[in-house]
Order: C-alpha cells, then structure tokens, then sequence
C-alpha cells in the first residue's frame, strides 16, 4: 500500500477533501441513524410485546458501537480510515436488513442482533469526528470536528421523518409499516459505505501519523498529566452520552403513552437531533476561542437545564437543550482528547473512548426502561441530573488546578 508523507502532499488541500468526504459520508448515514432512533423503541415493544424492552433498541445499538469501536481503531491502525470506516457503515446496513426481517418475522431475538450491529453506524459517526482532526492544524482542530458533527444533522433530522415515504415503501414492497423507512436508510448508507472507501484518500489517518510519530511526549510529568486529562475528557464523553441516551431512548415510549402519533413523535426527536448537531460548529469555534473547559461546563449547564425542563413536562423544548448541552459536551472533550494524542496511540486512545462512551450510553439505555417503569418520564430526568453534578464538579477542579503553572497548559 503506498502512503504518501505529509513532505509530498498539500496537507491544506488533503484536510479539505478530508471535511468534505467525511460530511458526505454523515449526511448519507444519519439517515439510516436517524430513522433507527425514532423507531428503535416502538420496534422493540411491538415486536416484543412488552413495553419493559423498549430500552433495548438504544442498549442494543449503543453497545453495539461500543463493541464495533476497538476493531474499527484496529482496522483504522492497519488499513487506514477510509476502509474502517466503510466497514463499519457496511455492517450497519446488514442491521438495517436484520431489523426490518426481525420485524417482518416478528422474531424478536434477530431484532436484538439487528439493533447490535446498527451500532456500527455510530461507531462510524464517532470515529469520523476523530478523522477530521488527523491533519487539521491546531488553530482549526475544533472547528473541522465540529463541521463534521454538524453534517449528521441533515441526515439525522431527516431520518425521523421518513416515517411518512417509508409507510409508502413499505405497502410497495409488503413489508410491515414501521420498517419502510429502515429500507430507505440501507440505500443511504451503502452509498455512504462507497464514498468512504473510494473517496477518503489519500488516507488522514496515516498522514497524520506520520506528521506526529517524531512529536510523543516523554517527559514524566508532562505525560503524567496527560494521562489524567485523557480520563477526564472520556469521562465527560461518556457521562454526557449516557445522559442523553437515557431521557432521549425513552421518549417514544412516553409520547405513545399519551398518544402522540408517529408523525409527531418523528418531530419531536428531529428537533432533539437538531439541538444534538446543528449549533455543533458555534462550539467548536468557541472551544478553539475560550477553552474546552469552559465549553464542557457550558454543556453540563445545558442538560441539567433540559433536565429541569423535562421534569416540568415541556418535553419538546427540553429535547432540544439536552441536545445542545451534548453537542457543547461532546465537541470540547473529543477535541480535547483529541489535542492530547499523537502517533500510534491516537487510534487505539480514541477507539478506547468510543467503547467507554457507547457502554456509558448502553448502561443509560438499560437503566432507563425500568426507571421509567417505576418513576415516570419526570423521576428518570431527575436521576439523570446525578453523573451530571459530577461532571461540574469534576471539570471544575481540573480547570482550578490548570490555572497553576505547569509544563503544560491545554486551551
């Protein structure tokens, strides 16, 4: 395979193409995401029979991301990010197709099997963002993260409302109403799969590998407060997601149960999906502004204000601020975390952080379905404000502790 050196390549052009590929790729396979996430849940308990499952869909998919995510860094390692990646998108469309037999069959194991490997696709999701700041320069390290974030709005706010084409698509081909816009999503996504493979090149990851190698920290200290540092962004990346996952996989459920019709329970998600990716760019440009702590408090502040919202019963409105404090949370520590590796440790660190990350949302989702069961849409958000205290408080310390000197000061 040849590689080529940043030496013998415009690294300003190739980070371009780089946004552009990997933004294409978002659109296409937030589709297929999108869709999952505002049926995932109904899916469950119909086929299930029980709404006590309707977590599984969100548990499912979310451990399926993690479990997708130390391969897909080992393949990224090996192959490049441009074969991890279609890979990865591969093997959510072979969800996609389980999902929709499991329906059709109604065999409610091979729904569960299809919620796990539509995981992938937001392994892929994740790890995209990491391929945005493989050779972005430092000044631009959380916009371009952000841009790419902020692409899998379009597809993600689209895929909830494919509800209404896909019942269409669904009496077409004679299949159950509910899969016609999972079908709709496997098209996407096979071509998002097309544009990763064929177009991602020459390959981020191995340019920037190679800009980096001579550039490792040693120093003890230095390396000392690294290692803390990255625990502490893959703790807030976890936390936040785990948050989000809980209320957000719930959602459905609870709309159903006041007999909000699919139509209207695929707009209420979009706007949450909105909230989660489209502001993501004013983030990124204010964690390269102000700092990723400052940024990380700001999205703490959010949830726990969409929390407090949604327990008042203004479900609507607090979908989107949970959406927006995740954004803020999720776009300051990838980029934080980001800043803080190089060389060969920068796939297997990140991969790590996406396992980290999707079984905190895996454990949110499992947690949520008998939370909700016993205390309500309300007492579920008001559990959820518990990790979200912590991070507050631990973000805090770190960022009094960074105000005194050392060898190294992050922004």
């Amino acid at each position: 395979m040849s590689r080529a050196t940043p030496l013998t390549i415009d690294m300003v052009a190739v980070q371009r193409r780089t946004v552009a590929v990997l933004v294409a790729g978002q659109i296409l396979g937030g589709l297929g995401i999108g869709a999952t996430l505002s049926l995932g849940s109904v899916l469950a308990a119909d086929v299930s029979g029980n709404d006590a499952f309707a977590g599984a869909a969100a548990t499912l998919s979310t451990l399926g991301a993690g479990l997708a995510a130390l391969p897909l860094a080992r393949l990224t390692e090996r192959f490049g990010r441009h074969t991890s990646l279609a890979v990865g998108t591969m093997i959510s469309v072979l969800g996609t197709i389980l999902s929709v037999l499991a329906t059709a069959l109604v065999v409610f194991p091979l729904l569960l099997l299809g919620f796990t490997f539509l995981g992938a696709g937001a392994a892929v999701g994740l790890q995209s963002r990491f391929a945005a700041t493989d050779v972005a320069s430092t000044r631009h390290r959380s916009r371009d993260l952000s841009i790419v974030v902020w692409s899998a709005t379009i597809g993600s706010v689209a895929g909830p409302n494919l509800v209404g084409p896909g019942e269409v698509v669904a009496a077409w081909v004679g299949m159950p109403t509910l899969t016609g816009s999972f079908l709709i999503g496997v098209a996407a996504q096979l071509v998002a799969a097309i544009v990763y493979f064929a177009a991602l090149r020459p390959d981020p990851y191995f340019l920037g590998r190679a800009g980096t190698d001579q550039l490792e920290i040693t120093q003890p200290e230095v390396a000392s407060r690294n290692r803390g540092r990255v625990l502490l962004a893959i703790s807030v990346l976890a936390i936040s997601h785990a948050v989000m996952v809980s209320v957000m996989s719930m959602t459905p459920v609870h709309l159903m149960h006041h007999g909000a019709p699919l139509a209207e329970i695929g707009a209420t998600l979009s706007v949450h999906i909105a909230g989660m990716y489209g502001l993501s760019p004013i983030f990124g440009w204010l964690s390269d502004r102000v700092g990723y702590p400052a940024v990380i408090l700001g999205g703490q502040i959010l949830l726990g204000l969409a929390l407090a919202v949604i327990s008042q019963g203004s479900v609507g409105i607090g979908l989107v601020l949970l959406g927006l404090g995740w954004s803020a949370s999720t776009v300051a520590a990838s980029a934080m975390l980001s800043s803080l590796l190089s060389g060969t440790a920068r796939a297997r660190v990140q991969g790590r952080s996406d396992l980290v990350m999707n079984l905190a949302g895996a454990l949110g989702g499992a947690i949520a379905g008998p939370v909700l069961a016993t205390a309500g849409y309300e007492g579920l958000s008001a559990v959820a404000a518990i990790p979200v205290v912590m991070v507050v408080v631990a973000v805090t310390i770190d960022a009094l502790r960074a105000t005194q000197p050392s060898p190294l000061r992050l922004r």
